[in-house]
């Protein structure tokens, strides 16, 4: 007789369809095990056998055979600083996205500080952002001189609260700046209403957000302006770069000269031989960095629907775990971009175990993890931004006292979601669904020890 020879996996999963048989057989619904891996033995943590050994899609991915011949043009070529790379990234970007105009810059954030400074936003405003997000949304509304406004997060979304919108608007306030935060669109139809009703201008933060959309419209392309970000962890990575879009052609124009220390374009011409327009800085993507990014593009459609396809079925899993809460989608949300895969960990269904002993257990079956952000409007930086020279020329005293400041931006949903929130990055997205099967074998086996791992020394 031939041995055969069975992995781990295809053992348990053989024995559990043969038990399922049974329970079919004798009239007892599987509905508990349907689907699922039922591997919940002795957790690594707790010197049990790893559940994953072999690593996970490595990141960014780069193909010599294809993506090097660009690069290496553009290389020889001498020609480095903006030129007709650039202008040909900014085209397939705009048709990517649904856009007249793109705008390819240095990075992300400064996507955003252009995009609110040629909108007009500076000294005396006031800008409604989500506290859930990274701090470079904060950081460009700062750094034209607005005040930033935070509007508590929904914990079920993880996206901006956009029922409390209303109530952070006052006569300062000029624009809202909603951040599509780890991928997972924010609800732009009701969201783009309270600005028109109020007058106010919209800057989306979709630099975690590539090809997500709502009601098969793409992020980024509801408001005044979208903003995106290629850095090297992010889906379409380049290393660094950023890029605007938008319909508004005047409003592109600015933002073109103003990336180019503010010298003439399209409309901004300017009279005859009067030079620089406007006051303006230097932000020009590369003709290599835009070459990576015409090479990434390309396989950017695939990606996209392989984190969605192995996201939806990820929740499927883990949802049926007690303390295990993945995220909800906003209404008419028709596709994702999941920058990060998040969940919430509810400790009480796991018999008091914190949530970094959960992480750490986690990490040990070989599942890489995080807790994601801390509470972006409690950090230190606002009280020193409200004591600078800048703000005090442009503000009354009273907004700048910190303990009032404070008290007014509180976010108590977001500050609970801070201490729950676990992440997966988006790389693991694109294994394969036995990899998925992995990561919930995982948590379940922590979740049946729980005691035990928490008791550990």
């Amino acid at each position: 007789m031939s041995k055969i020879n069975y992995s781990r996996r295809e053992f348990v999963k053989q024995n559990s369809l043969a038990g399922l048989g049974t329970l079919v057989t004798m009239g007892v619904a599987p509905t508990l095990f349907a689907n699922r891996a039922t591997d919940t033995s002795i957790p690594a943590i707790l010197g049990g056998q790893k559940l994953r050994t072999k690593g996970w899609p490595g990141w960014p991915m780069w193909n010599p055979a294809t993506d090097e011949e660009q690069v290496i043009t553009v290389l020889r070529s001498g020609v480095w600083s903006r030129a007709g790379r650039v202008t040909e990234f900014e085209k397939k970007w705009a048709e990517v996205i649904g856009t007249k105009r793109c705008l390819a810059v240095v990075n992300g954030t400064n996507a955003l500080i252009a995009a609110l400074v040629q909108l007009g936003i500076g000294g005396g405003d006031e800008v409604i952002v989500p506290p859930y997000t990274f701090i470079a949304s904060v950081v460009a509304i700062l750094q034209t001189g607005a005040m930033p406004i935070f509007v508590d997060t929904d914990p079920e979304t993880f996206q901006i609260d956009h029922d409390k919108i209303e109530a952070k608007i006052t006569p300062r306030t000029r624009a809202i700046m909603p951040v599509h935060i780890l991928g997972l669109p924010a609800d732009m139809t009701k969201i783009m209403a309270i600005a028109r009703k109020h007058n106010l201008l919209v800057v989306e933060d979709a630099c975690q957000a590539w090809l997500a959309e709502i009601d098969h419209k793409k992020v980024g392309t509801f408001g005044n302006a979208g903003c995106f970000s290629f850095q090297n962890s992010k889906n379409m990575p380049i290393g660094e770069g950023g890029a605007i879009v938008s319909d508004d052609e005047a409003f592109m124009d600015r933002c073109y000269s103003y990336h180019n220390y503010g010298n003439p374009y399209g409309a901004m011409v300017g009279k005859v031989d009067s030079g620089t327009v406007i006051a303006g800085t230097k932000l020009r993507m590369t003709e290599y960095q835009a070459a990576i990014g015409l090479a990434q593009m390309k396989r950017l459609e695939v990606q996209t629907t392989k984190r969605n396809d192995n996201a939806a079925y990820l929740k499927s899993q883990i949802k049926q775990i007690p303390g295990i809460l993945p995220y909800k989608f906003n209404q008419k949300v028709t596709r994702a971009a999941f920058h990060l895969f998040p969940f919430r960990y509810k400790k009480e269904e796991f018999k008091g175990l914190t949530r970094a002993e959960f992480l750490k257990a986690l990490q040990a079956e070989g599942i890489p993890c995080s807790g994601g952000y801390t509470a972006l409007n409690k950090m230190p930086y606002l009280e020193n931004v409200l004591k600078t020279k800048n703000y005090k020329l442009m503000y009354p005293s009273e907004m700048l006292d910190y303990t009032k400041y404070m008290e007014g931006n509180q976010c108590p949903e977001n500050d609970q979601l801070c201490q729950e929130a676990v992440w997966f990055d988006q790389n693991m997205l694109l294994a394969e669904k036995p990899d998925m099967d992995d990561i919930s074998t995982a948590i379940e086996r922590i979740h049946k020890n729980a005691d035990k791992i928490r008791n550990l020394k």
